[in-house]
């Protein structure tokens, strides 16, 4: 067992703070990596401040990990030292159930080790995640990232990308399909540039002119302005995919019109109110509705190969350690184009003092 520094909040003081975390003696089959890059994810947030219910402390977030191999088990087969490395949500399965053995562990049935805040299968505590400076990961659920990618600009990939990859590729967006993608913050961004290079025709829906450079920047082919309702009405039923990016509560059926026979409406925006729809908003156009859950870690290292195929990243904004609560306070605000990354490597030390 060894002691590293991290960011996380304990009983006694609900706001991010230095704290020292065990991580376990590596194992035959472990990678030890040194952290040298975490993204900040919104269910950061809503994990250390209980947003989603009780946590178990002390609370280490951070599940867009990248860094480098310093150690590897006896049967690792897969890294060696030096290697670059990341993890991302998930970090253990049952690895016996149905999906586990389909290569989709993110449904694992008797539940999936998230990289934080989830019980050890072993009953010794819970997981910590990559706001600290090291972690002892299996190797099944370590990925290769691509040297040729930017390694702070790679870790978003490992949620927000994988979030909107997977759906991608499960519901069949492929060169010629048109798609709508609704919202242009961490996840529709990604998916503005992946459905892209996929070869589809991307469409942003956005309520107001400011987000068009941006969107046109990143890959779209063109932008509906949500607002203009003749230019609303007018794009009905000409899409093939919807995928829906929003968190917040919005009018589902309103944009589910914008579908085609056939068409897919794909939800990876987690709402927190439940939706209303007209049975014949489903009903009269054949329309399909469904959801996913970030991706396997086939999926993920899928994506990663991809994306340095086509030289892929996320846009970034990175920061000191010091920084991330005010980070956090930015993120609720929606004023991040499109991730914050945290240098960890650089600047999470013993004498860092979390400015709030």
């Amino acid at each position: 067992m060894s002691q590293v520094y991290a960011l996380g909040v304990t009983e006694s003081q609900t706001k991010l703070h230095l704290i020292s975390i065990p991580r376990r003696e590596v194992g035959p089959s472990d990678v030890h990596i040194q952290v040298e890059y975490c993204g900040i994810c919104h269910s950061d947030l809503h994990h250390c401040r209980q947003e989603w219910g009780d946590t178990m402390k002390p609370s280490v977030p951070g599940h867009e990990i990248v860094g480098k191999v310093t150690q590897v088990g006896s049967l690792v087969t897969k890294f060696k030292v030096g290697d670059s490395v990341g993890v991302g949500c998930l970090v253990d399965s049952c690895r016996q159930c149905q999906p586990c053995g389909d290569s989709l562990v993110q449904y694992c049935t008797e539940g999936v080790v998230l990289t934080y805040g989830s019980p050890l299968t072993d009953g010794t505590g819970h997981t910590m995640g990559g706001y600290s400076q090291a972690m002892v990961v299996d190797e099944a659920f370590v990925l290769s990232v691509p040297t040729n990618l930017d390694p702070a600009a790679v870790a978003p990939l490992l949620c927000a990308g994988i979030t909107v990859y997977s759906p991608l590729r499960h519901y069949g967006v492929k060169a010629g399909s048109k798609i709508a993608v609704l919202g242009l913050g961490g996840l529709g961004h990604m998916a503005v540039k992946f459905a892209s290079k996929m070869g589809a025709h991307v469409t942003v829906l956005s309520r107001s002119e400011g987000k068009k450079e941006q969107a046109l920047a990143l890959g779209a082919e063109s932008v509906l302005i949500t607002s203009d309702a003749d230019a609303f009405k007018a794009a009905h039923s000409t899409f093939e995919f919807v995928l829906d990016t929003i968190g917040d509560e919005h009018d589902v059926g309103a944009y589910m019109n914008l579908l085609g026979v056939d068409g897919t409406y794909i939800m990876v925006g987690a709402s927190p109110k439940p939706f209303a729809l007209s049975a014949f908003s489903l009903i009269m156009k054949r329309i399909k509705i469904g959801g996913s859950a970030v991706g396997s870690i086939k999926e993920t290292q899928e994506m990663l190969d991809f994306c340095g195929e086509h030289g892929i990243v996320s846009d970034v904004e990175v920061v000191k350690a010091e920084y991330v609560e005010k980070a956090w306070e930015r993120v609720l605000k929606s004023d991040v184009k499109f991730r914050f990354v945290i240098d960890v490597a650089g600047s999470l030390n013993a004498d860092t003092v979390v400015k709030v």
